[in-house]
């Protein structure tokens, strides 16, 4: 006969036993690292992040450390090492790590001020230049972001070769790869490429505005510089934005703790979200791993065109 007290006392077991295996993780992963593509220079990102990692350290009752990765490979590269349990990547990294097996499943992505979940690709000129499309450009210098970079390079690539430009490195007078999306419109601002590849979402939510609220761009008078300084050329079609992603071999109570902390920070740590995103972002969206299979298609189609030139 089930009786109030055995229900009560299953009640209890169960509890414990939840209890030792969320206890079980920590003990076995006292410290989680997390891992962020360089997309500004490093004091920047240390200052965006910072507050989020106390705050996930808090929520998680673990020491969570920041990382900054030199380029997009050391991400991919230190989650296949098991070194990096949770990063930040770009759609195109994120499919270039699961291509090459690297054991990470997306569990979130940012939600923009509209509600969508999606950002583009755009050509960036100077306003002051006479360049109203990519045919107006042939035989000048091309800014781009890093080999692994959506926005900065893959994209971009696959938006050539649909306006019938198959290599970009012959179609250009130099291609040059920046290193960060900040880079790239510095190289632009300062004339050392005459158009840059770039994400964009909106006109107050891009790597131009952040640049721009920063004061970091700057005419040759000194004077900062403004959004109409800049046109946009081309646009792609919608991206979605990048994946937030831990290893897959994390506990699942790790993982479920995780991904909370994540959907929960809005509401339980404001200026900390707000310090991260620069009040461009609502807060994250629950995403699956699957979501990216269409930018893994992309991916495939960027090797075979470096294929096709190499051979």
């Amino acid at each position: 006969m089930i009786t109030r007290r055995l229900i009560l006392a299953g009640a209890a077991a169960l509890a414990l036993t939840t209890s030792a295996s969320a206890e079980d993780w920590k003990a076995k992963y006292p410290e989680l690292t997390f891992a962020v593509i360089p997309a500004e220079n490093a004091s920047g990102v240390t200052e965006r992040w910072a507050p989020f990692m106390s705050y996930l350290s808090r929520e998680l009752g673990v020491k969570v450390t920041l990382r900054i990765a030199n380029d997009y490979a050391a991400v991919i590269e230190g989650q296949r090492a098991g070194n990096i349990h949770i990063a930040s990547y770009g759609s195109a990294s994120f499919a270039r790590a699961r291509l090459t097996g690297v054991k990470t499943d997306a569990f979130a992505n940012d939600i923009n001020s509209d509600g969508s979940t999606g950002y583009y690709s755009v050509f960036f000129v100077k306003a002051s230049s006479a360049y109203k499309s990519i045919d107006q450009l042939k035989g000048k210098n091309l800014g781009l972001v890093d080999p692994n970079s959506t926005s900065g390079n893959n994209v971009p690539r696959f938006e050539l070769d649909k306006m019938g430009i198959a290599d970009a490195d012959t179609y250009f007078s130099k291609v040059v790869f920046t290193g960060s999306h900040e880079n790239a419109i510095l190289a632009l601002a300062q004339g050392t490429v005459d158009v840059a590849a770039n994400q964009w979402t909106s006109d107050n939510d891009s790597t131009l505005a952040q640049m721009l609220t920063k004061g970091m761009l700057k005419n040759a008078d000194g004077s900062p510089m403004k959004k109409d300084d800049f046109r946009i050329i081309h646009k792609s079609a919608p991206i979605i934005n990048g994946p937030y992603a831990y290893n897959s071999d994390l506990p699942e109570e790790a993982k479920a703790a995780i991904a909370k902390a994540f959907f929960d920070v809005p509401a339980k740590d404001k200026a900390a979200f707000h310090r991260l995103q620069d009040g461009q972002k609502k807060g994250f969206h629950p995403a699956t791993t699957k979501d990216w299979d269409g930018t893994i298609e992309l991916i495939k189609f960027v090797d075979a065109l470096r294929k096709k030139k190499a051979s």
